[in-house]
Order: structure tokens, then sequence, then C-alpha cells
């Protein structure tokens, strides 16, 4: 699990801060940079091939490898293939460059969730109950080792190759991806070299190849139409944010509205093609709608909606500022070393120091308790970023910074992660959890991508107290949630 865990923790910062720093150095504009962070968003749809992740089989490699290590090695060739594609494109080309450079991205996300959907379903088989513990700390210790290396190791790569802002060299972001790409071989021989879990399953369904085929067929023509849904309408979505002046709120409501047509029409073509007969309803059923089904069923519908609207607004503060913290800390002058030390090795060690606090002090007060002590720390801590705005290049502060930033968050994801667990039923495991950490990133990523946008129009220490104001009905959201299970509890 340590080895699958730093696996797992590379391919993230290389769409997020590491890819970003590329972006910039290369002379991308800013705005353009933060929707880069859109490529993530694979982590937040997760739970919609989970089901297939689960239940179909793969030609030769289920035979050969299992049901859990033949999906774990063919994502972790694709985050391989993905992240090589990356290295292959130059930014500062133009906007065709950049479009194979978000295509590539896009597949990297994709890919890295296939394998957390992996990783977590085979955690959850390879041991009983009592072991858990110590397999998700090993494994959350191999993630932040992973982290590390494609954060703070990438920036160090990178300015040792000799690129920087006043003199940039696309051969030495090249490189530095490269190195990351066989990074991931580590992954690959932990794959090859564990055993299969054996897991008894008692498995209801016995269908043919060509049922699975179109089980697969059915999806891909609903991705298809979310794509050209959204693909086909962006002309009209840009006229209209010209008439509505372009500002950065009016673009996030334009762009939501947007992306939730395109949800919607890849909904309903899905829908359809099940009425019809396309694929086996039972099979669709059992694969998509009873795990939603069983988690409205046990919280009733009031419950259940307040629980998922804490899911999806729970980290909204620190997700939105950190798609943007390492472009801050260039803009104030910091450089690439000095942001390494702070931020991706000095930084993620106190994450990981507040993780344990939060285990330790969820364990002793109640999750509920510690969960509300996470979402005031992870709102209160970003105005430290607005004193840091107005101070600028200052090492002491920004070390403050990063510490009580990271502090609060490893402490918030750790009682977070102990209540979605909670929340989790023993019959869907993989399915619930990968929709309860989807849910989890999904609103937050959204806005984060427009956080280049919202700086430009109301500056560093405006969007800094935003992120601060946005985490407010996150503690409402809390206490509502608090009492509604407290109540579900009582006898």
């Amino acid at each position: 699990m340590l080895f699958l865990g730093f696996a797992a923790g590379i391919p993230l910062l290389l769409i997020f801060s590491s890819l970003s720093l590329w972006l910039r150095e290369a002379g991308v504009e800013r705005s353009a940079v933060t929707f880069f962070s859109w490529a993530a968003l694979g982590y937040s749809f997760k739970f919609i091939w989970a089901p297939l992740v689960d239940r179909l089989p793969l030609p030769w490699l289920t035979r050969r490898l299992g049901r859990r290590r033949g999906w774990l090695l063919l994502s972790q060739i694709a985050i391989i293939t993905a992240i090589a594609l990356m290295a292959s494109v130059d930014p500062a080309q133009g906007d065709h460059s950049l479009v194979l450079m978000a295509l590539a991205a896009v597949m990297l996300g994709f890919s890295a969730a296939t394998q957390d959907i992996c990783i977590d379903a085979y955690r959850i088989e390879i041991a009983p109950p009592a072991m858990q513990g110590m397999l998700s700390a090993a494994y959350i210790a191999g993630y932040r080792i992973g982290m590390v290396t494609s954060g703070a190791g990438a920036l160090f790569l990178a300015a040792m190759f000799m690129s920087s802002m006043e003199q940039y060299s696309y051969q030495a972001w090249r490189l530095t991806y490269l190195i990351m790409a066989a990074t991931m071989l580590i992954g690959v021989a932990t794959t090859l070299l564990v055993r299969e879990p054996e897991v008894e399953r008692v498995d209801a369904y016995h269908y043919g190849p060509m049922d699975y085929a179109r089980l697969v067929l059915v999806f891909l023509l609903a991705v298809a139409a979310f794509a050209g849904t959204f693909f086909f309408t962006s002309s009209t979505v840009a006229a209209l944010k010209q008439a509505t002046g372009g500002g950065p709120f009016g673009a996030f409501l334009l762009e939501t509205l947007h992306f939730a047509l395109a949800l919607g029409i890849a909904g309903l073509v899905g829908w359809a093609l099940v009425r019809v007969g396309a694929v086996n309803r039972e099979m669709a059923r059992q694969t998509w709608v009873a795990p939603v089904l069983d988690f409205f069923r046990r919280y009733g519908l009031q419950t259940a909606l307040l629980l998922l609207a804490l899911i999806g607004l729970y980290r909204i503060s620190d997700i939105v500022l950190g798609v943007i913290a390492n472009v801050f800390y260039q803009d104030l002058g910091f450089t690439k070393p000095e942001i390494a030390q702070a931020v991706k090795t000095f930084g993620v060690v106190v994450s990981i120091a507040g993780g344990f606090i939060g285990g330790l002090m969820a364990t002793r007060f109640g999750v509920m308790r510690i969960l509300m002590l996470g979402a005031v720390l992870s709102a209160l801590t970003n105005l430290i970023f607005v004193a840091l705005a107005y101070v600028g290049h200052s090492l002491p502060l920004l070390y403050l910074t990063v510490a009580a930033d990271n502090l609060a968050a490893g402490l918030a994801s750790a009682a977070f992660v102990a209540f979605l667990s909670s929340l989790t039923s023993v019959s869907f495991t993989a399915v619930q959890y990968a929709i309860f950490s989807s849910l989890m990133t999904l609103l937050p990523k959204v806005i984060g991508g427009y956080s280049g946008s919202i700086v430009d129009g109301i500056g560093y220490p405006g969007f800094f107290i935003f992120t601060t104001l946005i985490g407010v009905p996150v503690l409402v959201l809390v206490w509502l949630a608090g009492r509604r299970l407290a109540l579900r509890e009582e006898p």
C-alpha cells in the first residue's frame, strides 16, 4: 500500500501546481493556467465509471492478473502514456499546443482517477477490517511522498535543468515530466508483484461478452453526448459572456449552467438507451442505480440531500485557493526552490502531522466535532494569505502561511475521511466511496478553474477573503448534519 500510494500521489500535482508553473514560465496567461485544473475533473466523475471497473472483465489482463490487478495495470500504463504525451508538447508554441496539452492532461486525470478506484477496492479487499487503519496509514504516507516527488521534485528538476521565469526552457520541463513518468514504474512493479485479493464473490450476474460490450457502449455514447453538447454550445455561451460584460462571477454562473446542460443531456441519452433495450436493464440498474438508492433509503430524502450538500461543499475553501496558490507565490517573487521547500516539502510534512492530529482528536472527541473544527480552521487560515499578499516576499510569513494552511487541511481531511467512511454501506463500499470522493471535489474544482479570472477582477486580497466567506455556509451544514445524525441514533 505504501508503493501503491506513491503511484497514486504522482499524477495529481502534474496536473495542478507543477503544470501551472510550467505554463506560466511558457508565457501562458494566468486565467488560462487555472482553467487547466479542470483536467482533474476525472477525479470528480470517477463514480460514473467506478461500477464498470468493478464489474467489467478486461480481455487477457483479468484472466492473467485478476480483476483488481488487471485494471490497476491498465490504468498505470495509461498514466505513463499521458505524462509522456504532456512532455512531448511545448505550451509556448501557441493555442494548438495548449489544446494538445489539455487533451493529454485530461487523459492523465481520467487514468489517475481510474487507478484510485482500483487501489481503494484493492485496499478494502486485501485485508480484514482490523487491518484497514494500518493499510490506510501506509497508503496516505506513500501518497504524500508521491506528491512531494511530483511537486517539489518536479520543481527542483526543472530549476536544475535551467528553466525559470526569466529564461524558459521547454527541454528542461520535457525531461522533468519524462522522469516523472518513469517514477510510475514503481507502481507497475508493485502491481505485478503483489497478489490478487482472495474474495469469495457471490456474483448473481453471469453476463456474456456482448452484455458487457453494450454496457460500455452506452457509457461511451453518454460521454460523447456530454462532450458534443459542451462543444457545440460553447459559442453560444461565449456570446452570452460578452453580452453580460464578461465578469468572473457572471462567467462562472454561465459555465455552471453550460456544464449542467451537458451533464443533463448525457444522463438523458444514457436513460433513453437503457429504456430502448440497448443494454440489459437489470444490469444497468445494479451498476449505476442501486448504490444511489441504497444511500437514500438508509438516510431518507432530506437527510441524504443535506449530507450530499455537506460532502460537495466541505473542502471548497482550501481547494479553490489551492488551485492558484503556487501562481500567487510566484507572482510575489518567490523562486521555484523556495516554493518547493516551503510548500512541497515543509507543507506536506505539516499536512501529515495535521492528519494524525485530526485522526486522534476525532477518536477522542467524535468525528462531527472535529469536522466542525476543521471547517472553521480551513476558512480562517485563508485570511493569513491576505497578510502575505500585502507584505510580499517574506520567507518567515510564507512558512507561517503554509504551516497554518496545511495543518488545517490535514486535520479537516482526516475528520472528513472518517465521516465519509461512516456513511458508506458495506454492500456498495467501492461505488459509494467513489461517489462521495467525487462529489467532494466537483464544485470546488469548477470554481477553482475561474480563480485566475477572479484574481484579475478583484485582486489577491479580495480573492482570499472570498475563499474565506464561501466556507461559512459549510459551518451551518456541519451543524445541521450533526443534529440530523444524532437524532437518527436516538432510540
